[in-house]
């Protein structure tokens, strides 16, 4: 390790990895896997509650990367992480480049009623008049939010991790059902089941008012067979406990859910708990050991290294296609 250790800091002269408050462990991991430590910053709030950031080493000339996760206090960290991509920037940084895990206001991508605001659409002017020069996110809600830029968006996938997960954990996976709590995931769906090689199902789901779902129908077979609820968020966590229940309506063996981004807002955790899903698998692109805690049935995928990864290739000057296909050893 430690060889692999030196090898990179001679590969990487210039590279400098920044963390926000956000996700620490995240960046920690991160940089482990780039052979380096997080570079000095202090984030601090004033008595008024400004956020102020300083920058304890020099940038000039380097090549920044900045790790900050749209979890939490969502407008804080997105104003931290602006901030410091600004500091960065004046410093005389080479490249700054926005490591976002999770992608903040990514679900208010469209207008679907009158007066309604494309916010994704502002926090991605936001982050290039910072000076931002490259995004390398994960999981995007909408694969269109890489087109709110002008700048190359790195939309990486937590697929190759997904797939490495129900190979490994799932019993006589080849029998499962991949199925999409709503039509928006089916993509998502059936390139899962296509690589698995198994069938796939989809559930419609109508609204009344958001975060609220009406009732839902069932569209493919799932009798006696083990279920995998697959999208890339978990919130309220009220679709995938409806759909999983829907599931073993129609007679399904048992019901597992796979979801990108664990955000677990509200009665999220109360609603798993008292669902008749056996494991919520999420990725740690948000924080998790608190929510395991509570609740038993999160698992959480480490994608630390498709994302350190992501973060050599770019830096090298190598393609980062590879990693669309294959988790990194």
């Amino acid at each position: 390790y430690n060889e692999y250790k030196s090898y990179l800091s001679l590969k990487m002269p210039n590279i400098k990895i920044f963390a926000g408050n956000s996700h620490p462990e995240l960046a920690q991991r991160i940089a482990q896997r780039l052979g380096t430590e997080p570079g000095k910053v202090v984030l601090k709030k004033f008595a008024n509650q400004e956020t102020n950031v300083e920058i304890g080493e020099s940038v000039r000339g380097e090549d920044v990367y900045i790790i900050q996760s749209g979890c939490g206090e969502v407008n804080d960290h997105l104003m931290e992480m602006l901030i410091m991509i600004h500091a960065c920037k004046i410093a005389s940084a080479e490249r700054v480049t926005a490591v976002i895990p999770c992608y903040p206001y990514a679900r208010q991508d469209k207008k679907d009623k009158s007066r309604a605001p494309i916010s994704a659409k502002l926090v991605a002017n936001m982050l290039s008049v910072a000076g931002a020069d490259h995004i390398i996110t994960m999981d995007l809600h909408a694969s269109q939010i890489q087109g709110f830029f002008d700048i190359p968006v790195d939309n990486l996938y937590a697929e190759p991790a997904v797939l490495k997960w129900i190979k490994e954990n799932i019993e006589n996976w080849q029998a499962c059902t991949i199925v999409s709590p709503d039509a928006g995931g089916a993509k998502r769906v059936v390139s899962i089941a296509d690589r698995l090689n198994v069938n796939f199902a989809l559930i419609h789901k109508e609204r009344a008012v958001a975060n609220e779902v009406q009732r839902m129908t069932l569209v493919g077979d799932v009798t006696d067979r083990t279920a995998i609820i697959v999208d890339d968020m978990a919130d309220t966590c009220g679709t995938v406990v409806m759909a999983a229940e829907r599931l073993k309506e129609a007679g399904a063996k048992n019901v597992y859910a796979v979801m990108t981004h664990g955000v677990f807002s509200g009665p999220a955790l109360q609603r798993l708990l008292n669902s008749c899903i056996e494991a919520i698998v999420v990725s740690n692109t948000i924080p998790q050991h608190e929510k395991i805690a509570i609740c038993p049935k999160i698992q959480a995928i480490d994608v630390s290294s498709i994302i350190g990864e992501a973060i050599r290739r770019t830096h090298n000057g190598e393609s980062v296609s590879y990693l669309f296909g294959n988790v990194p050893l």
